[in-house]
């Protein structure tokens, strides 16, 4: 079987800082050269950075596709809470790198903001330095340069990010973070520039957009080089700030770490029982789920206020059509989450441990110990007491699990030594 383990020759590069000191390096000695020697401005210098901003952005998306450890996503969140319960991954053959189901779930929510950061930044600083007409002539001073970053970023993201394992230790929410001090860097020190030099130069009532990129001295130039690289050796000694708040009593809020990538351990010594939601609580849990999701209302509603301006046209196909979609939309979305949620997880009761496997990947979602629980439940709310059913309630030291919907819920209860409270008789 092939090893999943890099070539010897990449860790080998790997080892140490030395790749990403070289491209923090690159990216700070080219805008210094750039000042010093090839007489750029303030324009060639924000844009310079602009553009890192934006591949620092890219190159991080793609490292959130891989990243090695599992997102942390709200359970109650409509279809990704229950998707982002299973653990399951697709493996890169002959790398041992894995996408992640919950990766996936958060780079269409990061992409948007990402670029959502960066064109707010661009606006903020290019925007403002640049003038009209000169845009082309500015973007092609920095080309080559913009291509050495890309590049760089690129080769330390494989050496470093995949070669030296650094992957394993990032969820695709981390992997992401350092993009947004980076926006924060460039807009400061834009923001400092712009007022520091229109204060000196710009009459009274005059437009921040007449600041002229050439009033803008060297020593200016150099000393936003200077808190540009500051910000960044920031973010190349990031651990060992993460491990000085996580060893003090301080709390920085720097020492996260994402929730472990080891799966859950299904095992369970014999004998077993399995427990599933009968048909009819699937069915009512479905249809009951919009009560407790009212963004499906705004859905709903959204496709019913569009239907009513076709009314206005006399479309009333359309307007049948899209009354219909007001109602099945939110309906098709309720079942689907329930389903994901509680309809396609089956309950294996064993000697010792209650494990909740999901049916359709057979990936184990969790585990629970019977010393794990702090307080075990059995309710009987108005759905129940309609169906016959009971539901079974699990509480943690920090989390709470529910089983709704059982005919028989016995197995699950004799898991625990603890005799169930039934505060609802």
């Amino acid at each position: 079987m092939p090893s999943s383990r890099p070539p010897d020759g990449l860790r080998a590069l790997a080892r140490g800082r030395r790749p990403r000191v070289l491209s923090v390096a690159l990216a700070n000695l080219l805008p210094l050269v750039g000042v010093v020697s090839l007489g750029w401005n303030a324009a060639a210098l924000m844009t310079l950075y602009w553009f890192e901003l934006g591949i620092a952005s890219g190159w991080a998306l793609v490292r959130a596709l891989f990243a090695g450890r599992p997102s942390e996503i709200e359970r109650d969140g409509l279809l990704i809470g229950p998707l982002a319960q299973r653990r399951v991954a697709l493996s890169i053959p002959w790398t041992g790198v894995q996408v992640r189901l919950s990766s996936l779930l958060v780079l269409p929510v990061a992409a948007p903001i990402l670029a959502v950061v960066w064109l707010v930044v661009g606006t903020l600083t290019v925007g403002v330095v640049v003038e009209e007409g000169t845009v082309s002539t500015v973007v092609d001073t920095v080309a080559l340069a913009t291509l050495a970053l890309f590049i760089g970023e690129g080769v330390t993201t494989l050496v470093e990010y995949f070669g030296r394992g650094e992957h394993r230790d990032h969820s695709a929410q981390t992997a992401i973070q350092g993009v947004f001090a980076q926006g924060a860097a460039i807009f400061f020190g834009a923001l400092f520039t712009v007022t520091i030099v229109g204060a000196g130069t710009l009459e009274e009532d005059t437009p921040i957009s007449a600041i002229d990129p050439d009033a803008i001295g060297i020593p200016l130039l150099l000393g936003i080089v200077a808190v540009k690289f500051a910000f960044d050796l920031a973010g190349l000694y990031g651990d060992r700030l993460a491990a000085f708040d996580e060893s003090s009593s301080l709390d920085l809020g720097l020492s996260y770490d994402p929730p472990a990538a080891e799966p859950v351990d299904g095992s369970l010594a014999k004998p077993t029982e399995t427990v599933r939601q009968p048909r009819r609580a699937r069915l009512a849990g479905a249809l009951t789920t919009p009560l407790g999701h009212p963004g499906l209302w705004y859905v709903g509603g959204g496709l019913a206020l569009l239907g009513l301006l076709f009314a206005f046209g006399g479309d009333w196909g359309t307007v049948a059509l899209l009354l219909a979609a007001a109602l099945a939309v939110p309906l098709a979305l309720a079942a689907l989450d329930h389903e994901l949620r509680h309809g396609l997880v089956e309950y294996r009761a064993g000697d010792g441990a209650l494990v909740a496997r999901d049916r359709l990947s057979g990936a184990t979602m969790w585990r629970v110990e019977p010393w794990d629980e702090t307080d075990l439940r059995v309710e009987r709310r108005r759905l129940d007491r309609r169906l016959g059913t009971e539901t079974v309630v699990i509480e943690l030291r920090d989390d709470e699990y529910r089983i709704p919907g059982l005919d028989d819920p016995e197995p699950v209860l004799d898991v625990f030594d603890r005799r169930p409270d039934r505060p609802d008789g």
